[in-house]
């Protein structure tokens, strides 16, 4: 599935559940969603809490996918092409050199 049928299947997701009516409790703006973004981020990062090993990977599976949800989310919403960011982003970063 590409990115395009992701961020499509998404959008039906979120429109499915009335958050992008205009007065919807749970406004699908761009800091909205942001905010959000790094919440679910910091979900992630919970699993590793005091431990280096994953005791549940099933759930971290779903707060992977939950970053990756909202990500495309915010990069549609915001008008980016979020294949051609990554694209765009690795190419520069092959460029770069970092301190070993």
């Amino acid at each position: 599935m590409t990115i395009e049928e992701l961020t499509r299947q998404m959008h039906q997701f979120v429109q499915s559940k009335g958050w992008y009516d205009p007065y919807s409790p749970k406004k699908q703006s761009p800091r909205n969603l942001a905010a959000s973004l790094c919440i679910e981020a910091a979900e992630v990062l919970e699993h590793f809490q005091w431990q280096d090993e994953v005791r549940n990977p099933e759930e971290l599976a779903g707060e992977l996918a939950d970053v990756a949800l909202y990500l495309l989310q915010l990069a549609s919403i915001s008008g980016i092409n979020l294949e051609q960011a990554i694209l765009d982003k690795l190419a520069v970063n092959k460029t770069r050199h970092w301190p070993t």
